[in-house]
């Protein structure tokens, strides 16, 4: 059985660095991303690591704050967040697909979802 399970949210102030992790299992994945809900708004993306993590890619608002990395010999893949601001407060979901190419940035692509950690930037 498929199973996503995110870590490492939590409370920070702006400016402060988080790293999340997403703990996969049950099934090879050629795609990983990160998304973001944030109350009252549609998820969105945020960071994914593609063609079978030969690239990464990012949404505008998070370019060059915002790192995805892979550790293949633990299964995770990473979210590190520098130079954090308010309006990155949301719940991070982490998201997978078995297939090398897909819409990256569009949630109904992927079949695969954790439950989510809370990310709060106080100001």
């Amino acid at each position: 059985q498929e199973r996503l399970v995110e870590s490492g949210g939590g409370l920070v102030q702006a400016g402060d660095s988080l790293r999340l992790s997403c703990v996969t299992s049950g099934r090879t994945f050629s795609t990983m991303a990160w998304f973001r809900q944030a109350p009252g708004k549609e998820r969105e993306f945020v960071a994914a690591l593609i063609r079978s993590f030969t690239s990464s890619v990012y949404a505008d608002s998070v370019k060059g704050r915002f790192t995805i990395s892979r550790d293949n010999a633990k299964n995770t893949v990473y979210l590190q967040m520098n130079s954090l601001k308010p309006e990155d407060t949301a719940v991070y979901y982490c998201a997978a697909d078995l297939r090398r190419y897909l819409p990256y940035t569009r949630t109904d692509e992927y079949p695969y979802w954790g439950q989510g950690t809370q990310v709060t930037v106080s100001s």
